[in-house]
């Protein structure tokens, strides 16, 4: 290694000019298909739970205050910006944001409440959507996560537990 080489490799150095963005002052738009954190609509859920349920990082908590009002929390903390809840949604109810400066003094300011109103089957009373891709969730009852402690709790049965997915065949022997 010699003196020259260093010199050689400083004048390319200084010859390719400055390499940094100036980020504060001039921030770039983001890529078209950038996840921010998710923007939930309200007007649109359907009250599902789909995205709670497929949530990895169960930052969307649910419960069930009565028969008629279900509470959809997102709490914002560990997301990873994933998207499946924005897939999941039937409804397309949730939406990912561009927005990627989410930095803040206050952990409660990233979180979301939706408080929506289930409307209820006049013959059985229970709160019911019509057969869609939801069904393939195979989840019945009620949710009841710990909003006060904010967890994910899971209370809610499978269907193929007790009852059988696939009526036997009685098969005559001879």
């Amino acid at each position: 290694m010699s003196i020259l080489s260093k010199v050689k490799e400083a004048v390319i150095c200084l010859r390719a000019g400055r390499v940094t963005l100036p980020y504060p002052a001039q921030p770039r738009p983001t890529p078209p298909n950038f996840r921010g954190r998710p923007i939930f609509d309200a007007s649109r859920c359907i009250g599902c739970a789909g995205c709670a349920n497929n949530c990895p990082a169960r930052e969307i908590l649910v419960v069930d205050l009565c028969q008629e009002v279900r509470v959809l929390q997102y709490l914002g903390r560990r997301c990873t910006y994933c998207g499946r809840c924005a897939d999941v949604c039937p409804e397309k109810a949730i939406t990912m944001s561009r927005d990627f400066e989410t930095a803040t003094d206050h952990v409660a300011d990233l979180g979301q409440r939706l408080e929506l109103f289930m409307s209820t089957c006049q013959r059985c009373g229970r709160c019911f959507t019509p057969p869609s891709a939801l069904d393939q969730l195979k989840l019945k009852g009620y949710r009841f996560d710990d909003v006060a402690h904010e967890r994910w709790v899971f209370h809610s049965t499978a269907y193929g537990r007790d009852e059988p997915v696939v009526e036997d065949v009685e098969i005559e022997l001879d």
